[in-house]
C-alpha cells in the first residue's frame, strides 16, 4: 500500500496509526464466522488439553520438590481461565511498518535480556478447513519493548505519530512491506518456532509495551511453506495468515503500573477500546485476546502464561518472501 504526499499532508487515519487495514466484505466477515464457529469446540479441546498438560507438569514438578507436610494447591478449573474460542488470522490484515526480515530468528526464547513481566505464549495452530491441528506451521512473532520500541528500528522515536516520522524523514512515498524504515540489527523481541505434530508450540518473551497510537499487541505471521537452510536461516513464499494478539484492560492495566513499563510517561496508552485494528479484528471474525494465567499460580506479575489457539485459514494464500536471512 503507497502513500502519497497528499495522504501524507491530510494525515488520514489509517496512515497515523502506521497500521492500515482493509475493509472486508460482509460475505468474507459471515464466512470466517462461520469457520471460527465450526471450530469452536476443537479450539476449546486443543486449549484444555495444552492447560491441562501444563499443570499437570507442575504439580509434578513441586511435588517432587515438597516434603509429605506441603499441600499442592489445586489449580482453577480450565473453562475458569481459558476461552473457547479461536483466533482466526488471515493475509489481510497489516503486519505494520516495523517486520524487517534480516532480524527474525528461529528459537524458543526470543527475549535477549529485555526488562519486563515474563510471558511464555503456549500456541495452538487449527487448519480451519478441516477443524484439525496444523503441524510443522512456521510461527513468526515480533512486538516493542517495555517501552514501546521494536529492535532493528531503535531510533524511531515510539512516541512521536507515524505520520510525523515519516516527514521527519523525508519520506513522501512509503509502502507497507516494502519501504525499509529498519535503524539497526538487534533482534530482540523476535522469533520463530514451527508446530509440532498436534499443532502447538511455545514462545518465551516478555508482555510488551505500548507505542503512539496501538494498543498493547504482538505481532504474528504464519508460513506453511518453508524451508531450513543448513546455516539455520530460513526462507518462506506462501504466508497463509497474518494477525495481531491483544491482552485484557485490566491484565494490561496491571502491568503497566510496573517498572520499566511505568517509566514509559512520554504519551498516554491507547486502549484496545479505541485501537484501531482491534475492533476491526473481532467484527472479521477473530477473537484476538490471549488468555492468560500465573506462571506461579498465584501472580501474573511473576510470570505468565498466555494461551490462544489461532485458526489459520489455508485456503487464503499469499505468496511473499520471507528471505535475506543468510
Amino acid at each position: 500500500m503507497h502513500f502519497t504526499p497528499l495522504i501524507l499532508a491530510a494525515g488520514l487515519a489509517t496512515l497515523a496509526t502506521a497500521h492500515p487495514h482493509h475493509d472486508l466484505p460482509s460475505s468474507e466477515i459471515a464466512r470466517r464466522s462461520a469457520l471460527s464457529k465450526r471450530c469452536a469446540s476443537v479450539a476449546g479441546e486443543m486449549n484444555k488439553k495444552r492447560y491441562n498438560k501444563r499443570m499437570a507438569e507442575k504439580r509434578a514438578t513441586i511435588g517432587a520438590r515438597s516434603n509429605s507436610t506441603v499441600q499442592i494447591t489445586t489449580e482453577a478449573p480450565f473453562y475458569n481461565v481459558i476461552q473457547n474460542d479461536t483466533c482466526i488470522l488471515t493475509p489481510e490484515v497489516t503486519t505494520g511498518p516495523y517486520i524487517y526480515p534480516q532480524s527474525q530468528t528461529l528459537r524458543q526464547d526470543m527475549r535477549e535480556g529485555q526488562a519486563g513481566v515474563p510471558l511464555t505464549l503456549d500456541i495452538g495452530l487449527l487448519d480451519m478447513a478441516t477443524c484439525e491441528p496444523l503441524s510443522n506451521a512456521l510461527v513468526d512473532m515480533w512486538h516493542c519493548n517495555a517501552t514501546g520500541s521494536y529492535s532493528s528500528f531503535e531510533a524511531l522515536d515510539p512516541n512521536t505519530p507515524f505520520v510525523e516520522l515519516l516527514q521527519e524523514l523525508n519520506i513522501t512515498d512509503y509502502e507497507i512491506g516494502q519501504t525499509d524504515l529498519h535503524t539497526g540489527d538487534t533482534t530482540f523481541l523476535r522469533g520463530m518456532w514451527p508446530s509440532d505434530q498436534n499443532g502447538m508450540l511455545e514462545m518465551k518473551t516478555v508482555f510488551p509495551g505500548f507505542y503512539v497510537e496501538r494498543a498493547i499487541h504482538i505481532h504474528t505471521r504464519v508460513y506453511t511453506n518453508w524451508t531450513l537452510r543448513a546455516n539455520g536461516t530460513v526462507v518462506s513464499r506462501d504466508v497463509v495468515s497474518t494477525g495481531q494478539l491483544f491482552f485484557g484492560e485490566e491484565l494490561s492495566e496491571q502491568i503497566m503500573a510496573l517498572d520499566p513499563y511505568a517509566t514509559h510517561t512520554e504519551i498516554n496508552r491507547t486502549t484496545n477500546a479505541v485501537d484501531t485494528l482491534f475492533p476491526i479484528e473481532g467484527k472479521n471474525g477473530f477473537n484476538p485476546v490471549v488468555s492468560v494465567v500465573a506462571e506461579d499460580g498465584v501472580n501474573v506479575e511473576n510470570g505468565m502464561v498466555g494461551y490462544i489457539t489461532l485458526g489459520v485459514d489455508t485456503t487464503a494464500i499469499e505468496t511473499t518472501i520471507l528471505d535475506g536471512l543468510d
